[in-house]
């Protein structure tokens, strides 16, 4: 997924939700302008960053690839 594609994603889940801004970088526990940043495509926010306002919107991160059921059938974690 793309920098944009997620910044929309975000930006559709926040606004449904009837969520400003900075409502949801409070609710998040991060600033308020790590929000607008997100929403305008900015590629560099920090992974636990994201996480902590995917949650606030209920949006969750499924990894897709070719080697998950290869280290699944292996035991690794």
């Amino acid at each position: 997924m793309q920098s944009q594609e997620l910044a929309e994603v975000i930006k559709v889940h926040r606004k449904a939700a009837k969520l400003s801004r900075v409502h949801l970088a409070e609710l998040a526990g991060v600033g308020k302008t790590v929000i607008f940043d997100i929403e305008k495509g900015k590629e560099s926010v920090q992974y636990n960053t994201l996480r902590k306002i995917l949650k606030v919107l209920n949006i969750k991160i499924i990894l897709v690839s070719p080697l998950l059921d290869h280290l699944n059938e292996s035991g690794h974690d």
